[in-house]
């Protein structure tokens, strides 16, 4: 099992939410045959919209991201929490279909989107080039109808002040064979008034038409609702009893923001729906772990409305009945012998490429080549993984001659381009080689020179950064044991709500993507420096 999904037992047969710990949101869930698959929204990094397997709904293993290269998305210049948004995922006369939004900005009442259609005929690909549909909103989603047509949904923008920026749910016809929408856009689905409404997906069950949508937000107001229509183009009635899922007014649960579902049937004609979670630290707090995937059982009789008990999300769900199917543990160790990065680690606004990624000329390391400065859009040189618990470390081995203070590197915790923390190697104006420690708040840097440890002597340094809770810290070893930073930072600056700004009513910054942990090399003279890093080791507790 990897260790980015959540610990999920079998002795019960009980799904225990959520099932992808850690920054993974949106979730498009999709049964073909007896394989579960689960794609989610990825943003500003690198492999776009990633990909989680099951055969029973319980156990999941990562399958990494679809969008590997540039040909598919170009992340460069990416602003935080900008990019890919909301991906669908679904299967029709045997391929694969992907649709995903790249949303270039959101202030003033704008968004920048454009919406790509790529095909497969494995969900390892190899995936077609990108088909660019329209952009006149995101979160855009196929679907397959029963007479054999294929329609793309997405919600509505509206630029305009004074209006309703979501201004509901659009539908257009997507010929397969041409490769493009034909015919006019309409209107489907103006929402409830909790508004916000975007995220739709349609389906077909029971002689009804089947919308599901998530409103009020993507925070603490979020939820699913659900609407039906005898026909394709409405009119669609709103499930008179209410949202079929949501967190709203119940502080005391967990797993709060509950809402952006999508829904699948098992081969035994049971429902699950997929939907996005958050898990603060204090109510209404910092959700350092961003927003996670979590999955619920659905109770859908014949001629009734789909209902979940409670209409809140469960911590632990009856399973389907399906053999069970765990996977092989991931290892805690990367020690870099693959020919290629593992799927668990990302990379920010640049693929994985031998341009300045390299695992080939020292074998068993990872070589970085430096990249640019925290607030570089174009080529940062930063290798993470998603932090999936409230304690977890990430520790590795660098080797690494700075020949000046412009060369840095370290591990670091990040969260964006305005909030981290790094521990790094860098030279001092008197020559000697220094660990150094440096935090950004909001673009606040905060430097800890009284912390600075002489390195000078050392070719091999050991790194640690942990997360505890509300706190991170650093370690280091340079070859006589583990000495800790004497200094408790924050770690809810890596968090969602932290991330977000608005200011005069108007959104300057979001924040979608959770804390990651990562291997950080900068070069900002952009004279040709590089770090060996020999191992790094995940652990959560």
């Amino acid at each position: 099992m990897s260790t980015d999904t959540a610990d999920v037992g079998t002795a019960a047969r009980s799904i225990r939410n959520p099932v992808l710990a850690g920054f993974h949101p949106d979730p498009s869930m999709l049964r073909v045959g007896d394989d579960y698959y689960l794609a989610t929204s990825t943003f500003e990094w690198y492999p776009g919209v990633r990909v989680h397997h099951s055969r029973d709904l319980v156990h999941w293993r990562a399958l990494g991201g679809i969008i590997t290269d540039r040909r598919l998305l170009d992340l460069r210049g990416c602003g935080d929490s900008n990019g890919v948004w909301a991906p669908d995922l679904t299967y029709h006369d045997g391929e694969f279909h992907l649709v995903y939004s790249d949303v270039a900005s959101f202030a003033s009442g704008y968004w920048d989107p454009q919406n790509y259609l790529v095909t497969a005929p494995d969900i390892a690909g190899p995936w077609s080039d990108p088909v660019q549909l329209h952009g006149r909103g995101f979160d855009a989603a196929l679907f397959h109808d029963d007479d054999g047509s294929t329609w793309l949904l997405s919600m509505s923008a509206d630029w305009r002040p004074g209006r309703d920026r979501f201004g509901g749910i659009e539908i257009q016809q997507y010929d397969r064979v041409a490769r493009a929408l034909v015919g006019r856009p309409r209107l489907l689905f103006t929402g409830t008034p909790v508004g916000v409404t975007e995220g739709p997906h349609l389906y077909r069950h029971d002689g009804w038409y089947w919308l599901i949508t998530a409103e009020g937000g993507t925070s603490w107001e979020h939820q699913v609702t659900v609407a039906r229509s005898r026909e394709l183009f409405g009119p669609y009635e709103v499930d008179p009893d209410g949202p079929l899922l949501t967190s709203v007014g119940r502080p005391d649960l967990r797993l709060q923001k509950a809402g952006h579902g999508s829904l699948v049937r098992t081969p035994d004609g049971g429902w699950y729906l997929a939907h996005l979670v958050g898990r603060p630290y204090s109510p209404r707090g910092s959700c350092v772990l961003g927003r996670e995937t979590a999955i619920q059982r659905v109770d859908w009789p014949s001629g009734g409305w789909p209902r979940i008990p409670g209409g809140v999300p469960a911590e632990e769900v009856t399973a389907p009945d399906l053999p069970a199917h765990p996977w092989p543990a991931e290892p805690a160790t990367d020690h870099f012998d693959a020919p290629e990065l593992g799927g668990c680690w990302s990379t920010l606004r640049r693929p994985a490429s031998a341009d300045w990624l390299d695992l080939h000329s020292r074998p068993s390391h990872l070589r970085i080549h430096g990249g640019q400065s925290p607030v570089g859009r174009q080529s940062p040189s930063l290798v993470a993984r998603r932090v999936g618990a409230t304690r977890c470390s990430l520790e590795t081995v660098v080797e690494f001659t700075p020949v000046d203070h412009r060369q840095l590197a370290g591990i670091t915790a990040y969260y964006n381009t305005l909030n981290w923390h790094h521990l790094y190697l860098s030279r001092a104006d008197d020559g000697r080689v220094v660990l150094e420690l440096l935090s950004s708040d909001n673009g606040r840097r905060t430097p800890h020179p009284e912390l600075t440890v002489d390195a000078s002597d050392v070719v091999r340094v050991g790194l640690r950064a942990t997360f505890d809770g509300p706190v991170v810290r650093f370690d280091y070893d340079l070859g006589a044991g583990w000495h800790r930073l004497p200094v408790d930072l924050d770690a809810t600056i890596l968090s969602d709500e932290h991330a977000a700004l608005i200011i005069d009513g108007e959104p300057a910054a979001w924040g979608f993507t959770g804390a990651f942990l990562g291997l950080w090399v900068q070069d900002l003279g952009r004279d040709g420096a590089y770090a060996d890093f020999d191992l790094a080791t995940y652990r959560e507790q």
